[in-house]
């Protein structure tokens, strides 16, 4: 029985608490222990803050526990990225589309799940809640997974007897979700982690069985990677990645390639956001004046494209390097808006270009992902860079569009649509310039020399 404006501060609190997890998801990359404890008590929170939020009788209640499943979710995004590019590097821009393919799958299969308990009368039986009752078709069209539409123009009933089904809804996915700490602490007592437990004699495959294609050198080089003593107590700091002491001697492409990369996902993520946060609201408004019922599909469509372009992402990134699908993402991405912009009094061609916009977009994130690490060789400080970069945009934006499409209309939803391509592509070209500048490393220097000081200091080796 809160108002829409204080559920706003709800969503806010849960974004907020999304950013912050995810940069304290890279405190726990060092080690196979932290990450998979971190990963078990992320998974676990989220199961239980789905089987509470039914029980959240007041706003500020519910903000707390929502924040509490920001954090979770965040730490859940680095850790998952970082660990697979840890583990399987050149390999790893597979397994990436693979994981982003799972995280579009469940944008679009959770409100199916949901659909079925939300009311379609009002949820609070009150008199003359006639009118209320009409707006919830729109209210319901409105909210899209992740991003609530502009619903503030809304009025429904605050007091009377509560008559709801909802709840059955949040229990349903607590339990979808119980499965994923339980396998996590399976890894965990496999890896004999668990300290009352003393595991299995066989842990899990070692890097070099993990590998899609290993090679007689790389076999090599992994063996003589495994025999390297520890680094120095000093890298063992969880904060390794943030000390100033790791980033002396580093070259300001370093930095450039970090901070372009975030840009680029800051603009992408930003627009998946902004476009699957308003598309409704665009195209019900004039000059298009699409039907309710007929707009609501737009935002299923086009995370229905995003999930499909990951799928097709896996075996194409088998064959494509990470550098070239960006440059066919950002580009598609332009070319959309482009023409999204000449046929903009196109129903029809508002459905195509949706659905070319959640292809293009698709692999995005995992592509510059792969591509960054690869340039920076692994280091996994990078992954944390860019998932906070996407999350700051992906929020960002969002705000920034709606407040320009309450002042100048909604043509100027595609506007700004072009403007983030545009400037997603320079970011990108941006990239591939400071790549090119890059230092190579160097296979004549030995792994300790200080002559190695274009990177910052850190083994990047996987360690248990």
């Amino acid at each position: 029985q809160s108002s829409l404006s204080q559920i706003t501060w709800v969503f806010f609190s849960q974004q907020f608490c999304l950013l912050l997890g995810s940069c304290l998801g890279g405190v726990f990359k060092r080690t196979l222990a932290q990450s998979l404890l971190a990963l078990f008590a992320s998974s676990l929170a989220i199961s239980l803050v789905f089987a509470i939020i039914p029980l959240c009788h007041n706003v500020v209640v519910l903000a707390v526990v929502m924040a509490v499943a920001g954090l979770a979710m965040g730490c859940i995004d680095t850790i998952s990225n970082m660990q697979l590019v840890k583990i399987y590097q050149k390999d790893s821009a597979i397994f990436l589309q693979a994981l982003h393919f799972f995280v579009g799958f469940g944008a679009l299969l959770s409100p199916l799940i949901a659909d079925p308990f939300l009311s379609d009368t009002n949820c609070i039986l009150a008199n003359g809640t006639a009118n209320a009752s009409s707006n919830l078709p729109h209210i319901r069209k409105s909210l899209v997974p992740h991003h609530p539409g502009n619903l503030s123009h809304y009025d429904l009933p605050m007091k009377g007897m509560v008559v709801t089904r909802v709840s059955y809804a949040f229990w349903i996915m607590a339990l979808i979700n119980l499965p994923v700490p339980i396998a996590v602490f399976f890894l965990l007592y496999k890896e004999r982690m668990v300290p009352c437990l003393n595991g299995s004699s066989h842990p899990l495959l070692s890097a070099d069985e993990l590998a899609l294609e290993t090679r007689p050198g790389d076999k090599d080089e992994l063996t003589s990677a495994a025999q390297r003593p520890p680094p120095a107590a000093g890298h063992e700091d969880l904060f390794s990645c943030c000390q100033s002491k790791n980033f002396r001697g580093a070259s300001f492409t370093y930095f450039a390639v970090h901070i372009t990369g975030a840009l680029v996902l800051f603009m992408t993520d930003g627009i998946v956001g902004e476009y699957s946060g308003f598309v409704y609201s665009y195209a019900v408004e004039e000059p298009l004046a699409v039907v309710h019922k007929v707009a609501g599909y737009l935002p299923s469509l086009f995370w229905g494209f995003i999930t499909l372009g990951r799928l097709i992402s896996i075996p194409v990134s088998y064959r494509m390097k990470p550098a070239t699908m960006v440059f066919i993402n950002v580009v598609g991405v332009l070319i959309t808006f482009l023409l999204l912009l000449i046929f903009s009094s196109s129903v029809v061609f508002l459905f195509v270009g949706t659905a070319s916009l959640g292809l293009f977009l698709s692999s995005a994130f995992p592509s510059m992902l792969a591509y960054t690490e690869d340039i920076l060789q692994y280091k996994g400080c990078a992954t944390t860079v860019l998932v906070t970069g996407a999350g700051i945009g992906e929020m960002v934006l969002q705000l920034l569009v709606g407040s320009i499409i309450h002042d100048r209309g909604s043509y100027s939803f595609l506007v700004c649509g072009m403007i983030f391509g545009c400037l997603a592509f320079t970011f990108y070209a941006l990239l591939v310039f400071f790549h090119r500048m890059y230092p190579k490393p160097s296979p004549e220097l030995d792994e300790a020399s200080p002559g190695k000081a274009a990177v910052p200091e850190d083994t990047g080796q996987y360690q248990r």
